[in-house]
C-alpha cells in the first residue's frame, strides 16, 4: 500500500495486533519510518518492521553513544 489513507493509518495505530507487548508497534505494512507513539501526545516511536525505521534508530543511539564517550 503506497499511500495509505488517515482511516488506514488510523485503523492500523488501533490495532493491537501491531503493538507487541503493548509497547513495540510492528506493522509490515506501515512505511512511516516514526509513526505516533501509542498515546499519540507523547510523541513518535519507531516501527520495528520497517528497516529504514530500525536503521535510523540504530545510526541515532550509534551517535548518541560515541559522543557521550568522545567528551
Amino acid at each position: 500500500m503506497n499511500n495509505p489513507t488517515k482511516e488506514t493509518l488510523e485503523k492500523w495505530h488501533k490495532d493491537p495486533k501491531n503493538w507487541k507487548y503493548g509497547e513495540f508497534y510492528y506493522n509490515k505494512d506501515d512505511k512511516r519510518i516514526f509513526p505516533p507513539k501509542r498515546t499519540k501526545w507523547m510523541g513518535w516511536t519507531i516501527n520495528f518492521a520497517n528497516t529504514k525505521s530500525v536503521l535510523v534508530f540504530l545510526i541515532v543511539l550509534i551517535l548518541i553513544i560515541v559522543l557521550t564517550y568522545n567528551s
